[in-house]
């Protein structure tokens, strides 16, 4: 009798068990995303993050979307709302939102988006490729040596390229040291750091930039990205005048004439899809490699070619302004 009753009750515990296994699987995916600030490429970062995991899981997933305003403080503070709310994944939407998530769990799975250099960022000094941890991503890492060329592509006869960045971003800073190199021993550049510590200075930093340089390079920065208005109305002028190569599309349809930029979109479509291996075939972010976007397109500004004169050779798409 005991043995009728025992192999009842596991027959019961078993089909308990599947009954719970089937309820978990219409459960929602809770993620929360934390953007540093708004602009086109974060923008569209986000936007492909979201649509690659509605595309698979329809609305079994819901998102919690947070603006840090640029302030890497308020970023602290979003993602530590995130782990109280227990939220299933972190998307940490550039380099600043991605340190915040790193130190705020070791549990919940943080995907990084718009960072530039993961070894960089978290302070990783043996870098393979896989962070190792909770964390893993996509890098929007564009090739620094093709951005390089197009420099002397488009501006053969310029002797000094100025680079005009954030100095409080790493992210920047590791761009403008990998590209001073590649433009130094490469073209023969003179080439000189003009970097602002925040919008305050943007101005001034760049007025200097231009009366220093021949072109002006600005790479994946978050801070000029949300001011290019401001570097144009000085690039532009006739004090002033002197062309920018951007880092990314959105930058240089704010005030440069031309770009080797990676889709953002496409960036943020990958990490979805990083996204969802976790969430529902249970892969483990520990072993994922950072991954980088699938294309870069060299593209240019046709008004502001025309204003500096710039011939813009075969292979290059306009930016519709």
């Amino acid at each position: 009798m005991k043995k009728i009753i025992a192999t009842g009750m596991a027959a019961l515990m078993a089909v308990s068990m599947c009954a719970c296994s089937d309820s978990g699987s219409n459960d929602t995916y809770n993620i929360g995303i934390v953007q540093l600030v708004q602009h086109p490429a974060l923008d569209a970062a986000t936007e492909g993050f979201q649509d690659a995991l509605t595309e698979k899981l329809g609305d079994k997933v819901s998102f919690d979307l947070q603006n840090a305003s640029g302030e890497a403080a308020n970023c602290a503070t979003i993602v530590n709302g995130f782990t109280s709310d227990g939220v299933d994944l972190i998307l940490a939407n550039a380099t600043a939102p991605l340190q915040a998530a790193a130190a705020a769990t070791s549990t919940i799975p943080v995907l990084g988006t718009s960072v530039t250099d993961y070894a960089t960022a978290l302070e990783i000094d043996d870098w393979t490729g896989v962070v190792g941890t909770n964390v893993s991503g996509t890098s929007d890492l564009a090739p620094l040596d093709e951005q390089a060329a197009s420099i002397h592509e488009l501006f053969p006869d310029a002797k000094t390229v100025g680079l005009l960045y954030c100095s409080a971003e790493p992210n920047s800073v590791y761009q403008c040291d990998t590209i001073k190199k590649i433009l130094e021993d490469d073209y023969g550049y003179s080439v000189e750091y003009f970097s602002f510590t925040d919008s305050n200075d943007i101005a001034s930093v760049t007025q200097t930039a231009c009366e220093k340089s021949d072109v002006i390079y600005i790479p994946t920065d978050n801070t000029a990205a949300n001011n290019t208005s401001t570097i144009k109305d000085i690039v532009t002028t006739d004090t002033y005048k002197t062309p920018i190569f951007a880092g990314e599309e959105g930058i240089c349809s704010g005030c440069g004439v031309a770009t080797s930029s990676i889709s953002y979109y496409d960036l943020g479509y990958k990490t979805g899809e990083m996204a969802y291996e976790i969430l529902v075939n249970g892969e483990d972010v520990s072993t994922m490699e950072v991954q980088f976007a699938p294309k870069v397109t060299k593209k240019y500004v046709k008004s502001m070619a025309d204003l500096y004169g710039v011939t813009i050779p075969e292979g290059y798409e306009v930016i519709e302004e």
